[in-house]
């Protein structure tokens, strides 16, 4: 059975910092590539930051919202996915989801709220 779990997220003030962390189960992680992606109140839900597998060389890419103030890594051995959010900004409230992906099989985590205020 898969399992996406997030962690890390809740109210923060503006600038402020959090760290979220995605615990992998039932997949071999190593092999997919995984995504941060986030979903506001009445807006689709949009892609945060990728980190692309082991095997495709970790490549990462992030929303242009969020370059230079968040950070995507992944922990392969541990099975782990981070995201580190810096600076902070009310426009950065939302669900975040934990993703997994490789070629046709995708995986969600639940979903954990960051909330930002100003």
């Amino acid at each position: 059975q898969v399992q996406l779990v997030e962690s890390g997220g809740g109210l923060v003030q503006l600038g402020g910092s959090l760290r979220l962390s995605c615990s992998a189960s039932g997949i071999d992680f190593n092999l997919y590539h995984m995504g941060w992606y986030r979903q506001a109140p009445g807006r689709q839900r949009e892609l945060v930051a990728r980190i692309l597998s082991g095997f495709s060389g970790s490549s990462i890419n992030y929303a242009d919202s969020v370059k230079g103030r968040f950070a995507i890594s992944r922990d392969n051995a541990q099975n782990m996915v981070y995201l580190q959010m810096n600076s902070l900004k009310p426009e950065d409230t939302a669900v975040y989801y934990c993703h997994a992906l490789r070629l046709t099989n995708n995986y969600w985590g639940q979903g954990t709220q960051v909330t930002v205020s100003s």
